[in-house]
């Protein structure tokens, strides 16, 4: 007879699996399903934009846009740049690109304010769009910067409605907008659905082509105590990013 005490059953990880156990990337392929995933916020040997960025964008999701909607040679269009990821997966693909920010992060983006473009109307192929969702992020002192705007505040959606026009206006007719944001939530004030009031905008210009969910590979959904707090709470945390695809008609 075994009369060794009962082992206590093992506590699961709150936060669930590691997503960063991987040190090798996988490679690059078009995603063909509506669910993209991958280990990384870069992809391939070196790095696209700027890790230590707040916000970066995942490049692989730019790269994905941009050899399902674009060919070799054709001008791509990123008005929120940031540490310039849509520079450089365009020049890795051979596409020409224009990126923009109210405060250039670096020598190869161009100042401008993404509502009012300084590019001719109808002259590119794809409009890429990672903008702010909220005022949690300090991203300048301009007081023109949309980031300063809070997502429970509507003058948010009213600039962001500017300028999804303005992509519009400079999208070539068949061209396409890629928009990447999150929701966000407060514990205070509730869930922002910041995502469904861009897309509402987005169909008031374009043709919707998909909606696809985007996995989060945010460091912080690995720490254990935002897991216990959001179970305990009753709330939940952010596990995706929508990516909303339109066309601008061919007419």
């Amino acid at each position: 007879m075994n009369n060794r005490p009962a082992r206590p059953p093992s506590r699961p990880n709150p936060a669930g699996p590691k997503r960063f156990e991987h040190t090798k990337k996988p490679p690059l392929r078009v995603q063909t399903t509506t669910l993209w995933e991958y280990p990384s916020q870069h992809y391939g040997e070196g790095m696209q934009g700027d890790q230590r960025y707040v916000g970066a964008t995942p490049s692989y999701v730019i790269w994905n846009m941009i050899q399902r909607y674009t060919r070799a040679g054709d001008l791509v269009i990123d008005p929120f740049c940031g540490s310039g990821t849509t520079l450089d997966v365009a020049k890795d693909t051979g596409r020409r690109a224009r990126g923009f920010d109210l405060v250039p992060y670096r020598s190869d983006i161009e100042k401008a304010d993404a509502r009012k473009l300084p590019v001719e109307s109808n002259s590119a192929q794809l409009v890429f769009l990672d903008p702010p969702y909220g005022d949690h992020i300090d991203y300048s002192d301009d007081p023109r910067c949309i980031g300063k705007l809070s997502a429970y505040d509507p003058a948010y959606f009213r600039e962001m409605d500017k300028a999804l026009r303005e992509c519009a206006r400079v999208l070539a007719p068949g061209g396409h907008l890629g928009v990447y944001v999150c929701d966000y939530f407060e514990k205070k004030k509730g869930f922002a659905p910041v995502g469904f009031g861009l897309f509402n905008s987005m169909a008031n210009y374009l043709e919707i082509v998909d909606v696809v969910s985007v996995v989060r590979h945010n460091k912080s959904l690995e720490k254990g105590n935002f897991h216990k707090a959001a179970e305990e709470q009753n709330f939940f945390l952010r596990g995706f990013n929508y990516l909303f695809i339109g066309r601008k008609p061919a007419r």
